[in-house]
């Protein structure tokens, strides 16, 4: 049996992390276990342990990876739109769609793990740290906690009441409420 090397351990764990921030946020943090990761990518249960002290500690990571993610994806879209403000409304495009509303996995982490950060005090710090610079993205201050927070509620009614009229309704609801919503307040780029 041949031993891993360290480049090929942090790979492992990189595989790791990524695939438990998408299955975190489609199927819930009780609903996966350390087997389900594990098999995600190839890799034996037994070797979950010499990576991480506990599944806690991996949805921690997996929260980080997911937010991670996003502002990676923010940052993006104001490089593609060229400014803060032609990015808005790209992002409500594209937040408030019915291929995100269908892709948890691969979708905002606010609204992935908020149900279950909600139930766990050790997990609210980095839930916390995630939510603040995502709407620090969007907008200083009350702006953007308010514009983030219609984001995330309708996403998560949106996928509540999905195969119902009221689905698409609550996305168009949340777009029409936040379009004009910024103005002069986008953050800067």
């Amino acid at each position: 049996m041949s031993r891993v090397t360290q480049a090929e351990a942090r790979a492992n764990r990189r595989r790791v992390v990524e695939a438990a921030a998408r299955l975190l946020r489609e199927r819930g943090v009780a609903k996966v276990s350390v087997a389900d990761v594990m098999h995600a990518v190839g890799l034996t249960q037994g070797g979950f342990y010499k990576q991480f002290a506990s599944k806690n500690a991996l949805v921690e990571e997996a929260a980080v990876q997911g937010f991670t993610e996003m502002l990676t994806y923010l940052a993006a879209l104001d490089a593609d739109h060229g400014d803060h403000a032609a990015a808005w409304p790209a992002l409500l495009d594209t937040y408030l769609s019915d291929e995100h509303r269908g892709t948890p996995g691969t979708g905002c982490p606010a609204a992935g793990f908020a149900g279950d950060f909600a139930r766990e005090p050790a997990w609210h710090g980095v839930y916390s740290d995630g939510v603040r610079e995502m709407a620090g993205w969007i907008a200083p201050g009350e702006t953007g906690l308010t514009a983030l927070a219609t984001l995330v509620g309708s996403l998560m009614l949106s996928r509540a009441t999905l195969g119902t009229p009221l689905s698409d309704e609550i996305l168009d609801a949340a777009r029409h409420a936040l379009e004009p919503a910024l103005g002069d307040e986008a953050a800067p780029d």
